[in-house]
């Protein structure tokens, strides 16, 4: 019978660096993950970039070109400015809210739809995390929208900068708001159809009645003090603002509204995500 004790002395020693891989110290933040999933959402609306970036700004153009011969380009609007000048902000802002949504949600549905939710909610992401990469995606895709659409509008208007705060402000915190909003209905939704009712019902309405294509000064009350409530007006409005100097409303009042909203959107899209609710069932 072997003696224990030497054939434990015979095995050979156990080399350096042969120990198994300690698992990784992910810290606080996954920030690799957290990189990875939102070069996931610019690359999956980059890849497709003459849909997701040239189409909206083709159709910006087109706005432009139609409310350019059927009002006029020498117009007047209220501050004093051109009315295609007045117009212009509004346009870029229009396309940045639809475009900073449609990336979220659809990112989103597709996912559900496809059965392929599991591939970010398997990673050690946090709920926070998770918010922080759709949400990043989503301002990414509205900021270069919104980019793109002023180098094809600055050749045929003449577009001042006047206040970069403003723009750089209500921008990002218009892309940020609707990229929530998109979490959100990506979320709820279970079909292409209910962010389509989203988008036509509910989106497109407040764009259309925030003062894009007009003033709100012009309009008769109560309908002046109803856009008001509206908040798509503070983010054309402070956007516009930025750019000709001229704003229909306060924009004290818009900037704290953008807060307040961002903050209550965060605090929302966070606990949605936290929950898995129709995302983990």
């Amino acid at each position: 019978m072997p003696d224990i004790a030497g054939a434990s002395e015979s095995q050979p020693p156990v080399q350096a660096g042969s120990a198994p891989p300690a698992p990784r110290d992910i810290g606080a933040v996954n920030w690799l993950g957290l990189w990875t999933l939102y070069k996931k959402e610019v690359r999956r609306f980059l890849k497709v970039s003459f849909q997701t970036v040239l189409a909206p700004v083709a159709t910006t153009l087109l706005f432009m070109m139609v409310f350019a011969l059927a009002i006029g380009a020498t117009r007047e609007a209220p501050g004093g400015v051109p009315f295609v000048m007045f117009l212009a902000p509004g346009l870029i802002m229009m396309g940045l809210l639809n475009n900073s949504f449609a990336n979220s949600s659809s990112s989103l549905i597709v996912a559900k739809v496809q059965g392929n939710t599991v591939d970010f909610l398997m990673p050690p992401l946090s709920p926070a995390e998770l918010a922080a990469a759709f949400i990043g995606g989503a301002v990414t895709r509205g900021v270069i929208v919104a980019l793109t659409s002023a180098v094809v509008i600055v050749p045929f208007v003449s577009l001042p900068v006047t206040h970069v705060w403003a723009i750089l402000f209500f921008g990002v915190g218009a892309a940020a708001m609707l990229g929530m909003v998109g979490v959100i209905a990506g979320v709820w939704a279970e079909k292409f159809d209910h962010l389509a009712v989203i988008t036509n019902f509910i989106i497109m309405p407040l764009t259309f009645l925030s003062g894009t294509f007009y003033s709100i000064s012009i309009l008769p009350e109560p309908f002046q003090t109803i856009s008001h409530i509206n908040p798509f007006f503070y983010l054309i409005d402070g956007f516009r603002y930025g750019f000709i100097g001229y704003a229909d409303g306060n924009i004290a009042i818009g900037v704290a509204m953008v807060l307040v909203i961002n903050a209550a959107l965060l605090t929302a899209t966070y606990m949605v995500l936290r929950s898995g609710w129709r995302l983990k069932t």
